[in-house]
């Protein structure tokens, strides 16, 4: 059975965010695409626009050192342009370690990825390992 397009996306994207690729992302956004992470850390909020949600990812990155990694478990689609991820991110920052599952919902249109919408298993515990706004 082949692949749907929209879970071919995301998978896509997991493989370019693991890697660090933010060229291969920014391609694969709308350049209004927005990401919605969850809490109150210096890394949530509303992320309008491709550059603001790159910058949101190396942010990640650097606030982890580069330790931040995600592992893709499972992609749903409906068919008619949303995708559902389910994943486990693991990171270090200073002394401490994270191991959360969590999901993005995607909306697709035209191949390209306009809106991600984050939720994690535990809202405080990722506010508390990312910390809050400075």
């Amino acid at each position: 059975m082949a692949m749907h397009p929209d879970a071919a996306v995301v998978r896509q994207g997991y493989e370019a965010f693991g890697k660090g690729d933010l060229a291969t992302l920014a391609e694969m956004m709308t350049a209004d695409c927005t990401h919605h992470a969850p809490g109150e850390s210096q890394v949530s909020g509303h992320f309008k626009g491709r550059e603001n949600i790159l910058a949101m990812y190396q942010q990640l990155s650097d606030l982890s050192h580069g330790t931040m990694r995600v592992e893709l478990e499972g992609v749903a689609v409906d068919g008619r342009g949303h995708a559902m991820s389910t994943h486990t991110y693991f990171a270090d920052r200073g002394d401490r370690g994270l191991e959360m599952k969590g999901g993005l919902f995607f909306t697709i249109i035209g191949g390209k990825i306009s809106d991600i919408d984050e939720c994690v298993a535990d809202i405080d515990e990722a506010d508390a390992f990312w910390g809050q706004p400075e």
